[in-house]
């Protein structure tokens, strides 16, 4: 397994010695584009790391958040893009259907891109009822790096979001992920 880190506005600056990829918050909604974004992509490219970013996904107007996303996500090949699907701070959230559109939109758009699912593993578990991860699931289970407790394949495990938010990659290594990333 390889070591990576996902951050958003809320990371000032990171470290990322000893990492392999860094996943960064790119936009929410049809609105919101992280303020950090292009000197979190700098660093995370600077250091080598293999870059991704996501979009929190809103119910509603699907296509057009989707097509938000990719017009402020920085394209390069081979690097990760993902949608997070949890509660929104309404406390609503995209339906099945909308996530699954979501991946197969951004997929349509960006296709030299791989295209994951972030989602905790209640909505892994609760909520989803299609089990549509789009090229991978990232998902989201506090317990030890590398076993999250789910049955389904997964690509990346967020295992711990203190001091901030860590993963591991199912990958030997960081070669093996650029590889995946760019076939």
């Amino acid at each position: 397994m390889i070591r990576g880190i996902d951050v958003s506005s809320h990371q000032s600056t990171f470290d990322t010695d000893g990492l392999s990829f860094v996943i960064i918050k790119a936009t929410e909604g049809r609105s919101y584009v992280n303020p950090k974004l292009s000197a979190q992509t700098k660093r995370a490219r600077d250091a080598g790391c293999v870059a991704g970013f996501y979009h929190f996904l809103w119910p509603g107007n699907i296509t057009a958040q989707a097509a938000y996303f990719v017009s402020k996500a920085p394209e390069k090949a081979g690097e990760l893009l993902a949608v997070d699907w949890e509660w929104t701070g309404d406390h609503t959230r995209a339906s099945n259907g909308e996530k699954d559109r979501f991946i197969r939109e951004v997929k349509r758009l960006r296709p030299h891109n791989r295209v994951l699912l972030y989602c905790s593993r209640d909505f892994w578990l609760n909520h989803d009822t299609t089990s549509y991860a789009g090229d991978g699931l990232w998902i989201a289970d506090y317990v030890s790096a590398g076993k999250p407790r789910i049955q389904a394949e997964w690509t990346i495990h967020q295992y711990t979001s203190s001091p901030l938010d860590k993963d591991v990659a199912a990958f030997d290594s960081e070669d093996e992920l650029r590889e995946w990333a760019t076939s």
